[in-house]
């Protein structure tokens, strides 16, 4: 489907096809024709099916359909189109996508999910803003990301087409890639660059809706069953209200399931991308985004989401299907013979509601610290990297769209408060069990709201530098960097000591098990620094203090609590065979573990 280029013994040239079921004719127009207002004829080849091989239109030339049937506005975008760009009239038009990047191997192979570290990030921050060279900086960012030990990068601000054009996250092109930012080979080009450094690409994909406008593919070939139905792509019953309007895709229609699957194979085959974090799966599932509602589920959408992901599983199992659900169904990452979804993976949304919530509140005393122990450790089928952890993330209409930072004191985002319990979110975020995510500039204090189509504030880096080494070595000691923390990538997790008077929490994490595997973190959600607490501990020994987030390296407004190594002594507590007493300073986290 789409505009694919060919070579044959006749010459070189384009086939064009699209589907059109009620369309009494179909042409193609564009720069290979002059625009003709005619078009080229495409001719019927069954099932709804329109297509013409036109010879000697080239990659790189730009086009349209032309429907007929559809008299009010009979030029329509293809909804396969691969590239998109203005046209004559600031008219969004496809573009004959070129292909001429390969994978470049080089070893590449996708990290262990264990050792993930994923960055959510816009193209535009990588990309350097409006740069006329659209990959010239792109570069220094991997770099800077690669050495900050991130391994994952999740893009955003890319799927829907002209990233440059204000309103552009309406534009319901899901094929696309901006030609300002170098279109697919663009993309592709950005994943070598990123696979060269061992960072693996994951990319954001909506199928929840066509979007707000659903532009040409409202009523894409002049069909409607009524006045506010929307068409072949679409549900046109109750089915199709989402709140972004009537434009749920219809999960039904096997064509229209074609269309998704194409879509999301093609980021991963033709774009060598590792893996696609689904938006609002919630919306896919259920009309009304609920669970528990057995009258609202969509079966179709359960169905195409088995569909997808048993494809990709078949395919190339080694890359991911993420969802962002936040509803902690343990139905979307578990498998489809089990009447799962098919997820590797899924936003859990109790661990950022609860963790976010504890760091937010004013006053000590309304921190929930039992409500955070029980999120560390939760699971989905009892695999702790079924899930994905985060304080910060990109997902609108969430409650998750204001910058955390930004949230613990408003206006005062770089005030003391904010510094440190963002700190402790971050190492939060990164010892707890499963696969942990930051939002573009998180390690940088950033607090203006995300925006997908915009560059971050870069400065704000150089002016935060100690808070991006505070994130450096957390990534490393949960990347097992220094051979001493095994047990930050092991799936084994329990909260052991919760202390709700003193809002306190003691993690202990392993893998197998033993010296330079147990870990132990020291939560402190006071802003009372804690001298002599007594904790249990796996073993006996000297526990060495890993990393102290109230080190005044990381900020020079941070306190340089003491917070020595301990020998563990005799004393049973915990429920734990050793102790000893610990010392940590305000809305801090410790990190111990043995040599």
């Amino acid at each position: 489907m789409g505009a694919t280029p060919y070579v044959d013994d006749s010459g070189s040239g384009v086939t064009f096809r699209v589907w059109a079921p009620f369309a009494s004719s179909v042409a193609v127009s564009g720069e290979f024709n002059d625009w003709s207002s005619a078009g080229t004829p495409l001719y019927p080849e069954g099932g709804g099916n329109w297509s013409a091989d036109v010879p000697g239109a080239l990659i790189s030339q730009r086009y349209l359909l032309y429907v007929p049937s559809r008299s009010d506005a009979p030029w329509r975008m293809d909804p396969y189109a691969h590239g998109v760009a203005r046209g004559v009239g600031h008219r969004v038009v496809g573009v004959i996508s070129p292909s001429r990047v390969i994978h470049v191997d080089a070893g590449y192979s996708m990290p262990p999910w264990n050792e993930l570290v994923v960055y959510q990030v816009n193209v535009r921050s990588l990309v350097g803003g409006h740069d006329p060279r659209p990959w010239a900086r792109v570069l220094v960012r991997l770099d800077a990301l690669r050495d900050l030990g991130i391994n994952v990068i999740e893009l955003v601000g890319l799927r829907e087409g002209v990233a440059d054009e204000p309103g552009a996250a309406e534009l319901p092109y899901l094929f696309a890639v901006s030609e300002a930012l170098g279109g697919r080979d663009g993309l592709r080009t950005l994943v070598n660059e990123a696979h060269l450094r061992g960072i693996a690409v994951f990319l954001n994909v909506e199928y929840s809706h066509l979007a707000g406008t659903a532009g040409d593919m409202w009523r894409f070939d002049g069909y409607s069953a009524g006045a506010d139905s929307g068409g072949i792509y679409v549900y046109e019953d109750w089915r199709g209200r989402t709140p972004w309007g009537a434009t749920r895709f219809d999960y039904g229609r096997p064509q229209v399931r074609d269309y998704l699957r194409d879509n999301a194979l093609g980021w991963v085959h033709d774009c060598f991308v590792d893996g696609l974090r689904w938006s609002s799966v919630r919306w896919i599932r259920n009309v009304k985004g609920r669970d528990n509602d057995p009258a609202s589920d969509l079966a179709d959408g359960w169905s195409l989401m088995q569909w997808i992901n048993g494809q990709l599983r078949e395919q190339q199992p080694w890359k991911l299907s993420v969802a962002a659900d936040l509803h902690d169904s343990e139905r979307i990452t578990r498998d489809a013979s089990e009447g799962g979804a098919g997820f590797h993976a899924q936003w859990s949304g109790r661990f950022a509601s609860s963790v976010r919530a504890a760091l937010i509140e004013w006053d000590d005393a309304s921190r929930d610290v039992d409500a955070v122990a029980v999120a560390i450790v939760q699971t989905y089928n009892e695999c702790a990297h079924q899930r994905v952890v985060f304080t910060e993330a990109f997902e609108p209409g969430t409650s998750f769209e204001r910058r955390l930072p930004e949230c613990i004191h408003p206006g005062k985002a770089d005030s003391w408060e904010s510094k440190k319990r963002a700190a402790l979110g971050a190492a939060l975020v990164l010892t707890a069990p499963g696969i942990p995510m930051l939002l573009a500039g998180q390690e940088f204090l950033a607090w203006d709201a995300f925006d997908p189509l915009q560059s971050l504030d870069w400065s704000q880096a150089d002016r935060f530098s100690g808070f991006v080494t505070l994130h450096r070595d957390l990534i490393r000691l949960r990347r097992n960097w220094f051979d001493t923390t095994r047990g930050l990538r092991g799936g084994g997790a329990r909260a052991f000591h919760v202390d709700g008077g003193a809002k306190f929490v003691a993690l202990h994490r392993w893998d197998k098990g033993g010296p330079r595997d147990d870990v132990v973190v020291a939560l402190n959600f006071s802003t009372y620094g804690r001298s002599a607490m007594r904790i249990g501990l796996p073993r006996p020994g000297r526990w060495r203090v890993r990393y102290n987030g109230d080190w005044r390296g990381y900020d020079s407004d941070f306190g340089d609590w003491v917070s020595g190594d301990v020998d563990a002594d005799g004393i049973e507590w915990d429920g734990m065979p050793v102790s000893a007493e610990i010392s940590v300073g305000p809305y801090t986290a410790l990190v111990l573990s043995q040599d």
